[in-house]
């Protein structure tokens, strides 16, 4: 019998795996079969879409029961090459929401496995950081000795760090919200609905993914597995998500407005399971849950949203016990029949 312990560990061994391979935004391939592995032995039917999603079929509809999508990406923020010079130098523009202000310094890993460290030219005074003025240093001294060319990606380097409480990683935007599915898929023994997991490609560069994979699943319901900001930390934007005080249930974002119906589902079953959980109203930024909201005549879409600090930088971070209710109301939105 596998002990609480052991579980705990398991998970976070799945999760430092998910978060250490790279996997930007159109070079999604590694972290997608990692994931395959992972869940093959769980799934009904497993295929990959012609975008490059991942969807993982689990039971079949039943009396009560509903067509269902679960949607996490597994693209990760990252930086293409555009011009090498001849000293070996490579300018980027970024992949998704990329900060000159967590890139300084910072590591990266191409997905040919080259690495690198990122510079800055000098500035003038007064003059602020940009992409414009940065470079990778490979450690090449010439154009020829690079090992790397225009066109190729990476993503940011930086070891996985538990706290504790809190578990620090560079990609939990949107790792973290991949192997809440991929537990949630693994818990869920019976079940009324037919549950299509997308583990979905190119969120970070318009929900692409989750647009197209929408419209191949056609839904009846659809609910989005993202990271979410907080206001737990000194002078941040005033907001009621924090960490360790459970799961937060959106209600809206920048990209759409969560069905009223969804979010009232969401919450009576976290008050039924009698588990923590918040309420989000997040001002910027926005999740798959808007792609399956859209998707042909429309969907009842919602959004489980784990509460993350310092999101797209490399080092975010998430508190475990949110983590596991996280699993624990998933699986159990899923596992019953659906009213909405």
């Amino acid at each position: 019998m596998e002990t609480t312990t052991n579980k705990n560990e398991t998970f976070q061994n799945l999760l430092q795996t998910l978060v250490e391979t790279p996997g930007p935004s159109g070079s999604e391939h590694l972290i997608r079969q990692k994931i395959e592995q992972e869940v093959r032995e769980f799934a009904d039917e497993i295929y990959t879409d012609a975008l490059g999603n991942l969807i993982v079929r689990k039971g079949s509809k039943g009396e009560g029961g509903k067509r269902v999508m679960v949607s996490a990406h597994v693209d990760e923020i990252g930086l293409m090459v555009t011009h090498i010079d001849d000293d070996g130098f490579a300018r980027f523009i970024m992949i998704g929401g990329v900060s000159p202000y967590t890139c300084l310094g910072g590591r990266v890993l191409f997905m040919n496995g080259t690495q690198g460290v990122i510079g800055l030219e000098r500035l003038d005074k007064d003059e602020k950081p940009s992409l414009e003025k940065m470079f990778i240093d490979t450690g090449a001294t010439s154009k020829e000795d690079c090992k790397i060319s225009v066109g190729d990606v990476c993503g940011f380097e930086r070891p996985f760090l538990d706290l504790g409480k809190r578990l620090v990683a560079k990609s939990m935007d949107d790792r973290v919200a991949v192997a809440v599915a991929i537990e949630a898929l693994k818990r869920i023994e019976i079940t009324p609905n037919e549950i299509f997991f997308v583990f979905s490609v190119q969120e970070e560069v318009g929900i692409r993914g989750a647009i197209t994979a929408a419209y191949g699943v056609d839904p009846e319901v659809g609910i989005a597995v993202d990271v979410t900001r907080t206001g737990d930390t000194p002078k941040s934007n005033k907001m009621e998500v924090a960490l360790g005080k459970g799961p937060a249930i959106k209600v809206r974002d920048s990209s759409f407005i969560a069905d009223p119906k969804v979010v009232n589902w969401m919450v009576r079953e976290a008050k039924e399971q009698g588990m923590p959980y918040q309420m989000e109203v997040l001002e910027a930024g926005g999740t798959d849950g808007a792609a399956i909201q859209r998707t042909r005549a429309g969907v009842p879409a919602g959004c489980l949203s784990i509460p993350c600090r310092y999101i797209h930088s490399p080092s975010e971070m998430v508190d475990r016990e949110d983590l596991e209710h996280s699993v624990s109301l998933l699986s159990a939105l899923l596992s019953k029949g659906i009213q909405l």
